[in-house]
């Protein structure tokens, strides 16, 4: 046959022909392979890649296919030529050669063996820096296109609102703007200039996932449909309109009774309506058959396959279930319409076509391995670190001062194991549950009536088979001994991160009476396995720090002379009670391999912190849901303004972090738009301290008088500017009139005129300057779909 007559095989064609093609072309059971997937690891037997039982499981082909990084133990090299090996079967067996994708999990880096492995996306966001993670994304592109794998399961928008939740440190933090630029930033370095050249991103998890009843991984939300759109759809409809996100996955959770995995007014009404999304939308893990087990809202899998697809779900993960047989029995009987089926299919194909696999479905895998692991891709890990590293405390103890201090006392279960320096999405932080117990249903948090999880070859994969591969990792122990030499470390554990053995208490307080400077680091265990402290599944009701740990630290206080405690946690913590008994407190989410290295180094001054928090910290758990930005009265209890045990104040605030050096904001000028033109708010920056740093400028808006009860203050934009001592620079903040609109009573998009407070500071609440202005104009309408970002000219 000439290419002529299969149109879909021209790559000089547009894509819509193309599509049509190939569509007119295809069977009933090859449409409904299209929109399903199947575990690399179910293409493997005894422990080889056999291609004629391969295409027994996919004698149709297949849409996609379901990890190799973070499902097997191959190197570089290896899974390269297991992708090439798998797609060569589906091309060329397969009677329109339709190739496949694979999707990975990417979220603090790619997860695969040998990948570098950054800090966990809650301490890329703590850097605010949208630049920096670009470039991660780029490093995580790098490296999924040198084995062939095209679609991420990243980055999470989730807005992260209650610490109890497990998951709060695979998002950008609490602020739907924070959340917006950071995402929209790493999907732009994921998909790059031109889709055919990039990874396509999935934008997780729709909608609202994140502010579940309890805190608790699955449950129910309770919001209404305005605090929907402003805050939970927010950083989805900025992924969209400014970074052309072309995946969605939606979530586990039911909003209001409505299951989003079968939502029509979620997938349809509101992704693809109103927020204007045209890619495909895949199923979370499970999430389609889970309408008839969890949230049994479908008696069968047939009815469950309907209800997601009349919702606007594509494609299901991670295998053929429901979009499988009960699929074909649904489409045989009537119960769905094959033009339905027909739309989900071409939305997999586009993206196909986008992504430019018919031309180009295989990858150099002689080449693969020299991407992983370079000197630049460590440095930019080590950068990000850095970055990411919050300075909550300090009374002057830091920096460590090499010339005045000769011994330190190292002590704390996190000072020297490098698995704590992993979240819960690195590998082989995530592979635990593959490689230590296969058939642990429950270490998944699946239901127990369901299957195991693990793919069917799981238990043969021989070489295959994953297991605890690091990357080399530097703890914060091995860097001090390594940068610092005449220095006399003295290490004692103390304690673990669980339990409650004290044993080690005794060696660890000689130690620190002994020593200048204890250093003790403490924290928590990332994972979805447990035992973990957080996670995928692993929800708390305290958010002290676990076991003896906070035990250990007082016995530490009554016995140093100076005491600095770092935390390094995916959760967020109630520090207060250790608050007045540090001379200084760090902290660090899962920072990955260059973790050590970066915290040292700003222990002793060779970097100057300039992380700042994208959550807030409460003092107790009882505050909680206690966030930045919430609706006028929400930051109060009334009629006296507190608590009868605690202010409600948080302990640290949103947007807080400390530096060794000192910023001053002056000469503040507004120029007033209205409501149709940008207004542009300018001051000038200096460092008038003694290091060279970096300072996040935040600016802030509170619309005084609404039509609807709107937010005390709202984050409308912010820079990271970096100045040598003395150094100054004048910044210039356009804010653009859509970006102060809200839904009114009406659930109409509109900027209204009147008084706006614009507030330029340090944090949330480290205002330097306010200026109170009436903006005029009409009342404009404008769609979320719009809404124009907040830019910054920095001179």
């Amino acid at each position: 046959m000439s290419s002529e007559t299969f149109k879909y095989k021209d790559g000089s064609l547009p894509i819509d022909q193309r599509i049509d093609d190939l569509l007119s072309r295809m069977s009933i059971d090859e449409k409904i392979a299209q929109l399903g997937c199947i575990w690399s690891t179910d293409l493997i037997r005894e422990g080889r890649f056999d291609p004629d039982y391969a295409i027994s499981q996919i004698p149709n082909g297949i849409g996609q296919i379901t990890r190799i990084g973070a499902a097997t133990g191959l190197r570089p090299n290896e899974s390269a030529n297991l992708m090439n090996s798998i797609q060569k079967v589906v091309i060329e067996r397969t009677r329109l050669g339709i190739p496949v994708f694979i999707h990975e999990e990417s979220v603090g880096g790619f997860c695969h063996r040998d990948a570098t492995v950054f800090p966990q996306a809650l301490g890329l966001a703590c850097s605010w820096n949208p630049e920096l993670i670009e470039k991660v994304a780029q490093v995580i592109r790098e490296q999924m296109l040198a084995v062939g794998a095209r679609l991420a399961l990243a980055p999470v928008l989730d807005v992260a609102r209650d610490p109890r939740w497990g998951r709060v440190e695979e998002t950008y933090g609490e602020d739907p703007v924070l959340v917006g630029t950071l995402g929209t930033a790493y999907i732009k370095g994921l998909q790059g200039d031109d889709l055919a050249q990039g990874v396509a991103a999935t934008g997780k998890h729709f909608l609202a996932y994140s502010f579940s009843l309890g805190g608790r991984n699955w449950g129910p939300v309770h919001v209404g449909p305005r605090e929907l759109r402003e805050v939970y759809a927010e950083p989805f409809a900025a992924a969209i309109r400014d970074a052309g996100l072309s995946v969605i996955m939606n979530s586990y959770a039911s909003v209001d009774g409505l299951p989003c995995a079968g939502s029509k007014s979620i997938l349809t009404d509101l992704l693809r309506k109103e927020l204007g999304f045209r890619g495909s939308v895949v199923a979370d893990y499970f999430s389609v058959e889970m309408l008839r087990s969890f949230h049994k809202v479908a008696a069968d899998k047939s009815e469950a396959a309907c209800i997601a697809l009349n919702a606007g779900l594509d494609m299901e993960l991670p295998a053929l279930d429901c979009f499988g047989e009960p699929l074909k029995k649904a489409i045989e009987d009537g119960s769905i319409k094959i033009e339905l089926i027909d739309a989900a299919v071409r939305r997999v194909l586009e993206l196909k076509f986008r992504l430019g696999l018919f031309e180009n479905p295989y990858v150099d895998a002689g080449v693969a391995s020299s991407k992983f692991q370079t000197p630049e891709q460590r440095q930019l890990a080590y950068q990000a670190a850095a970055e990411s590293v919050v300075l909550l405390k300090n009374d002057g103890v830091l920096p460590i001062s090499k010339d005045d201090v000769k011994s330190i006392a190292v002590i704390g279960p996190a000072a020297d194991d490098k698995r704590l320096l992993q979240g819960d999405y690195h590998y082989p932080a995530h592979l635990e549950s593959l490689f230590e117990s296969q058939s642990d249903t429950e270490s998944l948090g699946l239901l127990s009536e369901e299957p195991a999880p693990t793919p069917a070859g799981q238990l043969n994969l021989g070489n295959f088979a994953p297991g605890p591969y690091y990357t080399p990792h530097v703890t914060p122990l091995q860097a001090i001994r390594d940068k610092h030499p005449d220095i006399d470390v003295i290490y004692e554990k103390g304690c673990d991160i669980l339990g409650d053995d004290r044993s080690g208490f005794a060696a660890a307080v000689n130690a620190a009476s002994n020593a200048d400077v204890s250093i003790v680091f403490v924290g928590g265990k990332s994972g979805l396995k447990r035992p973990a402290t957080s996670g995928e599944a692993n929800d708390a009701t305290s958010l002290s720090l676990t076991g003896v740990q906070a035990d250990l630290v007082r016995a530490i206080a009554e016995a140093a002379r100076k005491l600095v405690v770092v935390v390094i946690s995916g959760r967020v913590h109630t520090l207060e009670d250790l608050v007045d008994s540090t001379n200084a407190l760090i902290f660090c989410v899962p920072p990955g391999e260059e973790g050590g290295n970066a915290i040292v180094d700003v222990l002793f001054g060779s970097v100057c912190p300039s992380g700042k928090l994208p959550v807030s910290f409460p003092r107790r758990v009882g505050q909680v849901p206690d966030y930045f930005g919430q609706r006028n009265g929400g930051d109060k209890a009334m009629f006296f303004g507190d608590y009868i045990d605690s202010t409600v104040d948080p302990l640290f605030p949103f947007g807080y972090g400390l530096s060794y050096t000192r910023f001053e904001y002056s000469q503040p000028n507004i120029e007033v738009g209205d409501t149709t033109k940008p207004t542009a708010i300018s001051f000038e920056i200096r460092n008038v301290g003694e290091y060279t740093g970096s300072e996040v400028v935040q600016l802030y808006c509170q619309d005084v008088v609404a039509s609807v009860s709107r937010p005390t203050n709202m984050l409308l934009g912010f820079t990271k500017v970096r100045l040598d001592p003395g150094q100054s620079k004048k910044l210039t903040f356009i804010v653009h009139p859509s970006r102060l609109a809200f839904y009114n009573e009406a659930m109409q998009f509109v900027t209204e005129p009147g008084q706006y407070i614009f507030r330029v500071g340090s944090s949330s609440v480290d205002i330097r300057h306010e200026l109170d202005v009436t903006l005029p104009g009409e009342t404009t309408y404008y769609n979320q779909r719009d809404v124009v970002a907040t830019t910054v000219v920095v001179e």
